[in-house]
């Protein structure tokens, strides 16, 4: 029968498979839209570009994701019962204590942030602390501290990056193909011509499907963190209960941002209007089956 260590195995492996899947697709795209112009500075560009941007994104996202939470970090003496909780994981995790920070918040959620262990931040929101007992707050810590021993924020840098390699192809080619700005080959027959035509379908398309793959991505990070934290702690029961609470929670979040939703553990737009367009993006799975896989974990598949 399958555990919880199968469980976490099994989410690793089906996350580097998405990833061969987005490294495939940035590879066959770049190739049809270089065909297309006869131009290979296309995806040239669009490759050097986004190694920039990743490369800034990677040493200063999470500092900008901690501003936009309205974050402020705390010592020992300011919160020792917090500080302890984080400190006392770290050992038993066997990674290095992060930068503790408490957000004004009042919605139960927190979240981890930085690029490696070394470089770790969790913050933590006023309503978790005066919502969840003991045993909750740890499991809590415990899911967003699985999260960086994991490198799970280092696996959703690099899929924000691809996927946004993808759309900055697209966007390229769809803006060049309005302008006309860029000579095409001669498609005259009607394989070229049904190449074109696939190309641009594609470049509409890809976008929407990797920023899928990217949110299927980061729910099986969300199922993951849950595994690990229940491992952590030894003691389910804490996490299911807190994420029953989260379940409840209705206080919306003034800080609630779409480029930072996918670090928080549950959705940090309840209490809000959503759209359908924005509940078909979500990038956590439903809590109830998160429970249900902690609650019976020989099930798990």
């Amino acid at each position: 029968m399958a555990n919880l260590y199968d469980y976490q195995s099994s989410n690793i492996y089906r996350t580097w498979l998405l990833f061969f899947v987005f490294f495939a697709v940035v590879a066959g795209i770049g190739w049809m839209f270089s065909y297309i112009y006869n131009d290979y500075s296309i995806v040239i560009f669009a490759v050097i570009f986004s190694i920039i941007y990743s490369f800034i994104s990677y040493y200063y996202s999470a500092g900008i994701a901690l501003s936009m939470a309205r974050a402020e970090q705390i010592e020992k003496k300011d919160n020792p019962i917090l500080w302890n909780a984080v400190e006392n994981l770290c050992i038993g995790a066997g990674i290095p204590m992060p930068a503790v920070y408490i957000t004004q918040e009042q919605q139960i959620n927190a979240f981890a942030t930085g690029r490696d262990p070394k470089h770790a931040a969790i913050a933590v929101t006023q309503g978790a602390l005066a919502r969840l007992d003991k045993t909750e707050l740890q499991g809590v810590l415990a899911h967003e501290l699985s999260h960086v021993r994991n490198r799970d924020i280092l696996v959703s840098t690099v899929a924000a990056v691809l996927a946004g390699i993808i759309s900055l192809i697209a966007d390229i080619f769809l803006h060049s193909l309005f302008w006309g700005g860029m000579g095409r080959r001669d498609n005259n027959d009607k394989e070229g011509e049904g190449l074109f035509i696939f190309a641009i379908v594609l470049s509409i398309l890809a976008p929407i499907g990797t920023m899928l793959i990217q949110l299927a991505i980061s729910r099986r990070r969300e199922s993951l963190a849950d595994a690990s934290g229940v491992l952590l702690t030894r003691y389910p029961e804490g996490l299911i209960s807190a994420l029953r609470k989260i379940e409840q929670d209705n206080v919306p979040m003034a800080s609630a941002r779409d480029s930072t939703a996918h670090l928080w553990i549950d959705n940090p737009f309840k209490g809000q209007q959503i759209s359908w367009w924005h509940k078909l993006f979500m990038t956590h799975p439903p809590i109830e089956e998160r429970i249900a896989a902690l609650e019976k974990p020989a099930r798990i598949s």
